[in-house]
């Protein structure tokens, strides 16, 4: 009995360990891949180039408590309403699951929302899916971290 309690736990163990690859590791490439075509399109918005990353089912959540989809999420970048003047991405740790990714990651960026100049530092979770053999943003949350 104990052997084979042994034996799963080993078997899950490593089974977690293969799916936890760091950036640019193995089957979360592409979804990597996206998530910089993302930061970048968020920083010079084009709104083709958006909606090709972004799932219609996106629930994309600031650290304030808004959550957006995928329309006032795009809109607000092209907008100028939400203004990233630069994004510095770090700390990225990447997970896949099938044709899932999980990405996390620090995010410090300067922004000008609607004209005014600000700076903000986020802990990041994105989730990416794979629809259609695309790499799609499915789901965002950000937080504030501790001061």
């Amino acid at each position: 009995m104990f052997k084979t309690i042994l034996t799963v736990l080993a078997s899950s163990l490593a089974l977690c360990a293969c799916s936890v690859m760091p950036a640019g590791a193995g089957g979360g490439d592409s979804a990597v891949a996206a998530a910089e075509k993302l930061r970048v399109a968020m920083v010079d918005p084009d709104q083709a180039v958006l909606s090709s990353l972004v799932a219609d089912e996106l629930s994309y959540g600031h650290s304030s408590g808004k959550v957006d989809t995928k329309t006032s999420f795009i809109g607000d970048l092209v907008a100028g309403n939400s203004d990233f003047v630069s994004i510095d991405i770090s700390d990225q740790a990447v997970k896949v699951a099938q044709d899932v990714t999980i990405i996390r990651h620090t995010l410090v960026a300067k922004t000008n929302d609607r004209g005014v100049a600000g700076n903000v530092k986020l802990h990041v979770l994105q989730v990416w899916q794979r629809q259609g053999g695309a790499w799609k943003l499915l789901a965002r949350q950000a937080v504030r971290p501790p001061a």
